[in-house]
Order: C-alpha cells, then sequence, then structure tokens
C-alpha cells in the first residue's frame, strides 16, 4: 500500500508561545535563550533572521547581528503546557502520531484517502490547532517521512504543501544541498568541497562516489536526495539515556562548587531514574574546559537508581577527570544502559529504613517538585531541576544550555 506520511511543525514555537501570552512583542524581532553572553539562541523570530540570526547561535553574537532584538530567557513548562496541548489535538485525529520533538510530529494516514481525502484532512487538522491554541503550524504531505519533513520546510511559514507521488525528485531537486535532513556544516562543506551544491547533483551522482566522500551517511543522503525513505512513524521510543548539564557564566577552577553541582545533579537524575522506574549501568561525567577541549570518562557499575551509591561513582570518575589549575566551562552527566525495574535494598549495604527514606523523599518531591527536598551539600545549585517526567513518552525540551 502507498504510504502517506504527514509532517506537522509548530512555526518558531517558543517565539509563538511568547507572543501569544504578550501581543505587545508581536512583529518584533524576538530572541528565546540564556540571556547570558554564555547563552545560546534556543529560538528566533523570522525578523532576526534576515539579519543572520539562526537557533543555536551564541547569543552574544545574535545580539551584535541584532541589537534591536528583545531577548527572553523562555520558560519549559510553558512550553510544555503548549506542547501537550498540540499534542493531544492531533492524537485525537491521526491513526499514527509518532512526536519527534516539542514542536514536531509526524502522522501516518495510510489508507485514509479512501474515506477522507489525506490533504483535505491535513488542512483541517492544521486550522483546528490553529483555531484551538492560537499557535502558527505548518505541514507537509508525502509518501514518507523525508521529503514530508523537508516539505514542510518549504511551506513555512504558516503554511501547507503536499508532494505528489513520483513527484519527489523534481521537488528536490533544485534545492540547496543543506535542505537534505542529516547534511550538517560539515557534510555540506564537504560536498561543496566537491562542486555540489544543489540536490540535483547528488540525484545524478552514483551512489558508489557518495559512499567513497561520505561513507555509510554518504548512502543515506544520497537516497534521501532521491526521495527515498522508508523509515516508519514510531508512536513511541524509549528513551535509552539521561542526562544533564551546565554551563558557567566564567570559567571557575573552584572545586568546592564543580562537586557541589555535581552531587546536586547526581542525587535530581537518581530521583528521575526512580520517578520513571528505570535503574542504570552506566555512568558518564563529560568537562569542557575554557579552551573548548571536552573530555568524558565511562564507568560500568551494578544496575541501582540510588542516590548514596551514585554520588561517589561520579565524584571518582570527576577525580580522574579534572586537570588541576585548568578553568572549567561546563560540566555534565550522562546516566545510559536504562532499564526498567525498582531500587532494590542490598542485603549487605543497606537496610529497611534507606529504603524507606527514598520512598518518603519521592514522595515529598512528587507532591511539591524535584527541588522541595535536596541534600544541605547541593543547596547552592539553584538550577537543577525538571518540569516533567523525562519517562513519560514526551521528547525532551531543548532550551539554550542552562546556566550556573
Amino acid at each position: 500500500m502507498l504510504r502517506t506520511i504527514l509532517h506537522l511543525d509548530l512555526d518558531t514555537f517558543y517565539v509563538s508561545v511568547e507572543r501569544l501570552m504578550n501581543s505587545s512583542l508581536q512583529h518584533k524581532p524576538l530572541l528565546v535563550g540564556g540571556v547570558s553572553d554564555r547563552g545560546v539562541v534556543a529560538a528566533c523570530s523570522y525578523e532576526t533572521r534576515t539579519f543572520g540570526v539562526h537557533s543555536g547561535m551564541p547569543m552574544k553574537i545574535a545580539k551584535e547581528l541584532c541589537p534591536e532584538a528583545v531577548i527572553i530567557k523562555g520558560n519549559a513548562g510553558t512550553y510544555s503546557k503548549y506542547s501537550d496541548l498540540v499534542t493531544e489535538i492531533i492524537k485525537e485525529q491521526v491513526p499514527v502520531l509518532e512526536k519527534s520533538s516539542i514542536d514536531e510530529f509526524y502522522a501516518d494516514l495510510s489508507g485514509m484517502d479512501k474515506f477522507f481525502g489525506c490533504f483535505d484532512y491535513s488542512k483541517e487538522l492544521r486550522h483546528k490547532v490553529i483555531k484551538e491554541t492560537g499557535l502558527p503550524i505548518s505541514f507537509g504531505l508525502s509518501t514518507n517521512k523525508v521529503v514530508s519533513k523537508v516539505a514542510t520546510n518549504e511551506a513555512k511559514p504558516n503554511n501547507q504543501l503536499m508532494i505528489d507521488f513520483g513527484t519527489e525528485k523534481p521537488f528536490l531537486a533544485p534545492l540547496s544541498i543543506k535542505k537534505i535532513p542529516m547534511v550538517g556544516d560539515k557534510t555540506y562543506q564537504t560536498l561543496r568541497g566537491l562542486g555540489v551544491k544543489y540536490v540535483r547533483t547528488i540525484q545524478e551522482m552514483p551512489v558508489d562516489v557518495m559512499k567513497r566522500v561520505l561513507g555509510a551517511n554518504g548512502y543515506t543522503i544520497w537516497k534521501r536526495a532521491n526521495g527515498i525513505d522508508d523509515t516508519p512513524v514510531i508512536a513511541f521510543s524509549e528513551r535509552k539515556s539521561i542526562s544533564t548539564e551546565r554551563t558557567f557564566d566564567k570559567d571557575t577552577i573552584d572545586v568546592y562548587k564543580l562537586r557541589t553541582l555535581l552531587i546536586a545533579m547526581t542525587e535530581n537524575l537518581a530521583y528521575q531514574l526512580r520517578r520513571g522506574n528505570k535503574l542504570t549501568a552506566s555512568i558518564t561525567v563529560k568537562v569542557r574546559y575554557s579552551d573548548f577541549n571536552t573530555y568524558s570518562k565511562q564507568l560500568k557499575i551494578p544496575y541501582t537508581s540510588a542516590d548514596h551509591l551514585l554520588i561517589p561513582k561520579i565524584l571518582e570518575l570527576f577525580e580522574k577527570l579534572y586537570q588541576k589549575r585548568m578553568l572549567v566551562r561546563l560540566i555534565g552527566i550522562r546516566f545510559s544502559h536504562l532499564v526498567n525495574g525498582n531500587y532494590q535494598i542490598n542485603l549487605f549495604e543497606d537496610n529497611e529504613k534507606q529504603l524507606n527514606l527514598y520512598k518518603a523523599l519521592d514522595h515529598i518531591r512528587g507532591q511539591y517538585g524535584d527541588r522541595s527536598v535536596i541534600r544541605a551539600v547541593a543547596m547552592g545549585s539553584k538550577t537543577i531541576g525538571r518540569m516533567q517526567n523525562p519517562f513519560n513518552g514526551q521528547p525532551p525540551v531543548v532550551l539554550a544550555h542552562r546556566k550556573h
């Protein structure tokens, strides 16, 4: 059966939410992200893009390019609320929904053309989202996820585009190679070095050439350039890891501050594991120095979600990793190799009192927030905390790097 894949994307989502809450921001250049010079642009309005501003850019450079822009820190909880509202509207109207990010969705409408007409149905769904939320949204419709995503980007802002079966290659051919998902800056420069500027050139190239230049990725990019993609719409994808990191406003060599932050981060991530009934068997510590060199160390451990077991291991990794007298720009922690399971008592080290303590602490956090009760040593780390359960099936809210 011929597939029909719908891709929906909320236009400049964070910006649109801010304007929905404050109408005075309409038509003004707006940046959402870290407000300090170390911050990163999480989202920018179309008005700022004419100055060369784009998401992921350092806020310092964005302010230099567009000094009249209004800068807003942003609120992950607010964006999650509006994202959930849009998700519920779409979920009720489509057979299979994949939420690939906080503002991006795929739906498999295969077989619905017999009864509804997929393009008309998609238009009605788009207008329903706009009417009930006030947020602009665009969509692309085609036979696969890649072409639909590209079509959405071509339809923006606040519009729609359908690519008929058999017209995928002609649609993609005149576009810049940067429009192909998976072509980042490095791949783009490599292809430009070969004289490749437009998708049409890749379509005309033998696949073996792409493989020789870019390896396995070359084959994937060649297929995408030719409009070939059989990736299914997956309703739920279980998380394989959970992580957090902090960038400092000023590079630091304060070891006490670094240790305190690591403890606070570990305590919070351990709570998130227990909250999602997960255990970890692999921990990683990352350190980035002022020269932007980044190092990490990983350690395999017995499955656990207990703070008092994880914290000493994290600090042990940090001690092995940390180069004294070097200014630190960023530190981070990741728990991976996750499995379902509850924290169990260690017969040789723990007791029922320890288990009951975790239950009581987690109950309080569940009622009043994950920062309502913390270790005394972590009290200075005010930026640690999450708005939602990371294992609720929703993609994480990606804002600018959080500061400490």
